[in-house]
């Protein structure tokens, strides 16, 4: 049951963020405060993003949304990075389990932006399901290539 604690853990900070209205998720004020001087304003001026059918860009949005926009995708990235991490290493180091993990964790994706649909002000979004299946994507991958590495060094070490 250990094994599976990080990954039980991921799947509640989903649910309880998927469940939160835009607003209530909004960080702009903070943003406001925090990036008063707005840097790196004119490198991020130059980022103009496909989302949803449209551009997300400083010129479209603003800079301090624009910017907000970037967190929350970063944040689908990392956390669905770390729930694809939790299933990986739950799984243990039985066949397929990187595969597994970077499937099931697309399927709690797909399921989560479904569920999302019903939260108010909020919507679902395919392309949010590709930013969270890449980041399961990289972080397993990562682990993956770390964990042969050392396997290949240990290798070497032994006489």
């Amino acid at each position: 049951m250990k094994k599976w604690l990080v990954f039980i853990i991921c799947l509640v900070i989903l649910v309880i963020s998927s469940s939160m209205t835009y607003e209530q998720q909004s960080i702009l004020p903070e943003l406001e405060d925090l990036l008063a001087n707005k840097p790196f304003e004119k490198q991020l001026s130059v980022l103009k993003i496909p989302y949803w059918g449209t551009i997300v860009s400083v010129e479209e949005r603003g800079y301090f949304p624009f910017v907000e926009f970037l967190i929350r995708k970063l944040t689908h990235f990392i956390g669905f990075g770390c729930i694809a991490l939790g299933l990986y290493f739950a799984w243990g180091k039985r066949h397929f389990a990187a595969s597994i993990a970077i499937a099931g964790t697309a399927t709690i994706a797909i399921i989560d932006e479904f569920r999302q649909s019903f939260t108010p002000g909020r919507t679902m979004s395919f392309q949010d399901v590709l930013v969270d299946t890449a980041g399961a994507i990289v972080f397993v991958s990562i682990v993956v290539a770390l964990r042969k590495i050392l396997k290949n060094k240990r290798q070497k070490a032994l006489p």
